[in-house]
């Protein structure tokens, strides 16, 4: 069953993004399976899972843009898809890469894409694409045109286009898609600025490092079936309890007495790591009283740490997959 996330209210109000028992069919096929899930409002919430396990349907029923057979969705408080026109405008997305003229500018194309929405105001049309094309480090390019864009660069133009207009929801597939570490920093950033300003930020990637540098909350797909979500710290505890891992040259003596404490000591390291010892922690046990009676008998430590269960482990003990996947 999936971890609740802490705080939800019953009836919802807390929660940018709520789904019920949310399933889609095609024909004899169940694409996503009565997922429930729970986004809080002022979340990144970081949507993982291994190709075909419905991420991308998922997020095309929250927009509208796919009928669900069953279940329910609401998006900012409201029921979807029957509030479409009052929703999709607080509403940012980057679905499935961005889609531009080639042979119009970066600027070009802002413009065209603010000009089709009926809620933009064309009078600071002007300044809102300028301002986006510098959010996103494409103020130097505006004027070029988006076929001699790279990838990085489409990938930026995409976001800049979820940026027109204020947004209470932004929905990103795939952000760092094409980017090189600077702009993956970079957006990294944007993306923490906007979770500051207020806004809500649902994030589907399979680069788990990146969700775990920057989401606050998660949720794992697995064969169209919402398998685990919570905060990120709720999703690490879920899973095996964190290891101690003592770096000495008195690797006999530490493992006694990690022994002596309840810490099964773990011999897999000692062929290829001679002056590692390693422990799962025990419940109750401080990470400083191990330290500490390491050095009371005489053990000379030169280093020492907590390990917690990383992401990635957590992903594959759910979904049976490695992390090198795509959305």
């Amino acid at each position: 069953m999936p971890t609740p996330i802490a705080g939800r209210g019953e009836d919802g109000a807390d929660l940018a993004i709520q789904t019920s028992g949310l399933t889609k069919r095609f024909g004899a096929q169940t694409a996503v399976d009565a997922v429930d899930l729970a986004v809080p409002r002022g979340a990144v919430f970081g949507f993982l899972g291994p190709n075909g396990s419905g991420k991308t349907t998922t997020i095309r029923m929250l927009l509208g843009l796919l009928r669900a057979s069953a279940g329910e969705a609401r998006v900012l408080g409201a029921p979807m898809p029957q509030s479409l026109d009052g929703v999709l405008p607080r509403v940012g997305a980057l679905v499935e890469g961005p889609a531009f003229s080639p042979f119009l500018t970066g600027e070009q194309n802002l413009r065209r894409f603010d000009a089709a929405d009926r809620h933009s105001p064309a009078r600071t049309r002007d300044a809102r694409v300028a301002t986006a094309l510098d959010r996103v480090g494409l103020g130097h390019a505006a004027k070029k045109k988006a076929h001699a864009y790279s990838l990085g660069m489409k990938q930026r133009l995409g976001l800049a286009n979820a940026l027109l207009m204020p947004r209470d929801l932004l929905v990103l597939d795939e952000p760092t898609n094409g980017l090189d570490p600077q702009g993956t920093r970079e957006v990294r950033a944007l993306i923490r600025s906007f979770a500051a300003d207020g806004t809500t930020v649902f994030v589907s990637s399979h680069l788990l490092a990146e969700v775990e540098q920057l989401c606050t909350h998660v949720g794992v797909m697995s064969g169209g079936r919402l398998v685990a979500q919570g905060t990120l710290d709720e999703f690490r505890r879920a899973g095996a309890r964190p290891r101690v891992q003592v770096r000495t040259p008195d690797i006999d003596v530490a493992r006694a007495v990690l022994a002596a404490l309840g810490i099964e000591p773990d011999t897999r390291d000692a062929a290829s790591d001679l002056d590692l010892a390693t422990g799962t922690l025990t419940d109750g046990t401080a990470p400083e009283a191990v330290v500490a009676a390491l050095v009371a008998d005489g053990v000379r430590v030169r280093g020492f740490e907590v390990v917690g269960e990383s992401l990635e482990q957590r992903f594959v003990e759910l979904t049976g997959e490695g992390f090198d996947v795509v959305a």
